[in-house]
């Protein structure tokens, strides 16, 4: 069995290549299709809204693809991320287990994001692209590429769900910082933007109208691309530097994880952290049990259906065989904007569906409080979306201080809270509840998925 740590980093642990689970799969995943034909895409359809760069990754099958020098000198500002052993947690939680956090929260932007935003940019800018556009939900990735963009001299235009939009106002102020341009959305700067307006105008917005506004500009205009903060293919491929890293820090700390755990909204932290340790298995190595946790107002892993549908609410994007609520459904205003997608990255459906990921969900509440368990213990206030990962390890560890059954549980800490503080002053003083989603809505979106044969 190959062991991809051995090959895969430098002599500062710092990797060389991503890691690309589709080599290894037992099953190929079903492909992506064009939204009008039905038939699948073809990279020169894809041109439209995103460099040959990114598409070679997206339909690649080769198992190691080269990180290239620029982007790897950026990723040295902060990679490799520190790996800490939960030493005070385990003692408040009086458990056998051993408890390792791998932390993305110190990248500049605060969150695992910044892996994909730099190399995205790289392409676009190799490419003489001048504009990029895309989505963000609680601003975590529209914060990484409006940095990434500063950096390859790239403008950036961002779409900002609107609920996120109003409740994290120094999301915002950071994209502007870096010269990207923030709009709340649904907007009245697009097309399907003023269609989604006319007909309820006080839409609070959604990741799959913001994804619509940006793709559309992006194949209007031939200086502009769209960048993807999760989902498809390359993202994933981008945020393995995560996992591969984790297993060679775990290898010096002579530690093998019995589980890896990371939350899940598009299913790019989760996957950056438990693909080379899936990949492994898949070429006959040892089983690690993968858990993806979401917010159970918004589960498409753990309660949608698997099937085709538009990664958008305008429908102007691929069709993706995933695990959806439906392109039209909109979540409630929960506090974990990134997570509040309708859709799961294809990969992580596919795999979930082969049996390699145990998807679970909880509520919001719950999450939030052992967010501030955590961070009386280790010191660090986790982002909203990662408490769904902290509230998942301290349950298997209570679990461990039931059975008395020592395991080891690596999670990944996908950014830090430090933006997010309306909503620990919320949870603080009483004002958030649990919130869910209505299931006549799932249905109706359901019913409007595309027809496949």
């Amino acid at each position: 069995m190959s062991d991809p740590v051995k090959y895969l980093l430098d002599e500062q642990h710092l990797p060389r290549f991503w890691y690309n689970i589709n080599a290894d799969l037992p099953e190929p995943m079903f492909p992506p299709l064009n939204p009008v034909t039905r038939q699948p895409l073809s990279a020169e359809e894809l041109e439209v809204i995103f460099p040959r760069g990114v598409i070679e990754q997206e339909m690649s099958t080769e198992r190691e693809i080269e990180i290239p020098g620029p982007v790897r000198d950026v990723l040295r500002q902060w990679r490799p991320s520190p790996l800490y052993r939960a030493r005070r947690l385990e003692q408040a939680l009086d458990t056998p287990a051993k408890i390792f956090y791998k932390y993305e929260g110190v990248s500049p932007t605060g969150s695992h994001k910044a892996n994909s935003a730099v190399a995205q940019a790289f392409y676009n800018k190799v490419e003489g692209v001048k504009r990029l556009t895309t989505e963000t939900g609680a601003g975590q990735w529209g914060s990484s590429l409006a940095l990434a963009g500063s950096m390859f001299g790239l403008e950036v235009l961002v779409y900002m769900v609107k609920v996120s939009f109003n409740q994290k106002p120094y999301r915002r102020a950071f994209m502007e910082a870096f010269g990207a341009r923030c709009i709340a959305s649904p907007s009245d700067t697009t097309e399907c933007g003023r269609k989604i307006l006319a007909d309820t105008p006080d839409n609070t917005g959604s990741l799959g109208m913001a994804i619509s506004e940006a793709v559309e500009l992006a194949a209007q205009n031939d200086d502009t691309k769209y960048a993807l903060g999760s989902v498809l293919n390359h993202v994933l491929l981008h945020q393995t530097v995560i996992g591969l890293e984790a297993q060679k820090q775990l290898e010096m700390a002579d530690a093998e994880p019995d589980m890896v755990i990371g939350c899940t909204g598009g299913g790019s932290n989760f996957a950056g952290i438990a693909f080379p340790f899936i990949g492994d298995h898949l070429r006959g190595g040892r089983k690690v049990q993968c858990i993806a946790v979401e917010p159970s107002a918004c589960p498409s892993l753990t309660k949608g259906k698997f099937a085709y549908d538009y990664g958008d609410t305008a429908q102007i994007s691929p069709i993706c065989k995933m695990h959806t609520l439906g392109a039209s459904f909109v979540p409630p205003g929960f506090h974990a904007g990134g997570l509040r997608y309708h859709g799961m990255a294809p990969l992580v459906s596919h795999l979930t569906e082969l049996g390699h990921i145990d998807p679970r969900s909880y509520n919001q509440l719950e999450c939030f409080a052992a967010g501030l368990q955590f961070a009386k213990a280790e010191s660090i206030l986790p982002a909203p979306e990662s408490n769904h990962a902290v509230r998942a390890a301290i349950h298997e560890a209570e679990k461990c201080r039931e059975s008395g059954e020592s395991k080891t549980i690596l999670f990944n800490l996908s950014g830090h809270g430090n933006f997010d503080m309306q909503a620990y002053t919320d949870y603080i003083g009483g004002k958030l509840k649990d919130l869910d989603y209505a299931e006549s809505e799932v249905a109706m979106a359901l019913a409007g998925l595309p027809s496949v044969d």
